[in-house]
């Protein structure tokens, strides 16, 4: 196998933007220990989500917690393990910037340029744009 300057890039982003999926997930159940997360548990988490969704119903914004959750599991994971990498960077971009927005509009324009998630929508669109992806 040739490693070209292109597969490692490929690589490389599609780990990024899996750990940093699969982290911030593992965070929402706990998995990091409290020294080391964000939310640190599901309540919290819903909580968070509450903010970044004002004004929407309490059921709502657990759907929105769990949908938001699962593709990121989902694409945690797909993007790990190379299936469907264009679709699944695609979905992951897009995901990424609604996250950004919501941070914008909800708290203001700094939240999102601090957890840098302009810069991981951008990541998973340039892989995405990416000539020679596998599915």
């Amino acid at each position: 196998m040739k490693f070209t300057e292109e597969k490692i890039t490929a690589w490389f982003l599609r780990i990024a933007l899996s750990a940093g999926f699969l982290s911030a997930v593992a965070d929402r159940f706990g998995l990091w220990g409290a020294a080391h997360s964000a939310w640190g548990n599901w309540d919290k988490f819903l909580q968070y989500t509450a903010t970044l969704l004002p004004g929407f119903p309490a059921p709502l914004v657990s759907v929105a917690a769990v949908v938001a959750t699962a593709f990121e599991l989902i694409f945690g994971i797909a993007l790990l393990f190379n299936f469907r990498t264009r679709l699944v960077a695609q979905g992951s971009g897009i995901l990424l910037i609604l996250f950004a927005l919501a941070m914008a509009f909800s708290r203001s324009i700094k939240a999102p340029l601090d957890f840098s998630v302009f810069s991981a929508a951008a990541a998973a669109f340039a892989l995405a744009g990416l000539k020679k992806q596998k599915g």
